[in-house]
C-alpha cells in the first residue's frame, strides 16, 4: 500500500500517525481526505510565499490543525457550539491526552477555531494562516492558482474529493438545523444555513438592534 506520509513528505511522527488514525476511525472518508488536502494545499501555497516548514512555522502543528480542523463535525465533537470551536475543543483534549505541550496545543486550537474566519486568520501566525488558506483552497479553490502546476492533480489522485465540499456543507447545516445555537448570527454556519434552508428564520440585524434595550433612550 502506498504510504502518502512518505510520498508527500507529511511530518511523520508517532503523534501525526496517531492523529491521522483517529480521524480515519471517527470521521467520514470525505472529511479525512479533505483534511489532508487542506494541509498539502496550505503548505504548498505557503511555500509559494516563501514560508518554509520547520523554519518559519511548526510543520507538525500545521498538520495536526489541518487533520483535526473539522473535528467538530464528528459525533464526539458535536457539543452545542459553533463547529469550529467545538472541533478545537475536541482537538485540544485529544492532543493534550497524547502529551502535546500546552503552547502547541493552544496553537492548534486557535488554527481550528479561526479556520473559517476570512480576513482574520490570514493575519495570524503561519500555522493559523496556512490552516485557513489550505481549507479555503480545497473547499472553494480560493488561491488554488498559486499551487504548482500538476500538484492538485497529484494530491487528488491520492486523496480524492469524494463529494467532500457538498458533504461538509451538509454536515454543518445539519448540525445547525438541529440546534440553532450552532449557527449564531453572522457566523459561517449561519450563512450556510440561510443559503441551504431558505425557510430558516434569521432576524435582520436592524431588527435585532432596534429591539435591544426597550424603553431606554
Amino acid at each position: 500500500m502506498t504510504d502518502h506520509f512518505t510520498d508527500f513528505a507529511i511530518p511523520d511522527t508517532p503523534l501525526t500517525r496517531k492523529t491521522y488514525a483517529f480521524v480515519q476511525e471517527t470521521a467520514p472518508q470525505a472529511v479525512l481526505t479533505h483534511s489532508v488536502r487542506s494541509y498539502l494545499f496550505g503548505r504548498a501555497i505557503g511555500e509559494r510565499h516563501g514560508l518554509r516548514a520547520e523554519h518559519d512555522y511548526d510543520d507538525e502543528v500545521l498538520f495536526l490543525a489541518c487533520i483535526l480542523h473539522d473535528a467538530g463535525l464528528i459525533e464526539q465533537g458535536d457539543r452545542g457550539g459553533r463547529f469550529e470551536a467545538d472541533g478545537a475543543d475536541l482537538a485540544a483534549e485529544f492532543l493534550t491526552g497524547q502529551g502535546l505541550a500546552a503552547d502547541r496545543t493552544r496553537l492548534v486550537w486557535d488554527a481550528i477555531a479561526l479556520h473559517t474566519s476570512l480576513g482574520i486568520a490570514d493575519r495570524m501566525r503561519p500555522e493559523i494562516a496556512l490552516t485557513h488558506t489550505g481549507t479555503g483552497a480545497d473547499v472553494a479553490a480560493f488561491g488554488a492558482e498559486q499551487l504548482p502546476a500538476g500538484y492538485a492533480d497529484r494530491v487528488h489522485a491520492a486523496y480524492p474529493r469524494l463529494g467532500g465540499g457538498t458533504e461538509l456543507t451538509d454536515l454543518i447545516t445539519g448540525q445547525a438545523a438541529r440546534n440553532p445555537a450552532k449557527a449564531p448570527p453572522f457566523s459561517f454556519p449561519a450563512q450556510l444555513l440561510r443559503q441551504d434552508l431558505p425557510g430558516t428564520t434569521v432576524p435582520p440585524w436592524r431588527e435585532v438592534v432596534a429591539a435591544a434595550w426597550p424603553g431606554v433612550a
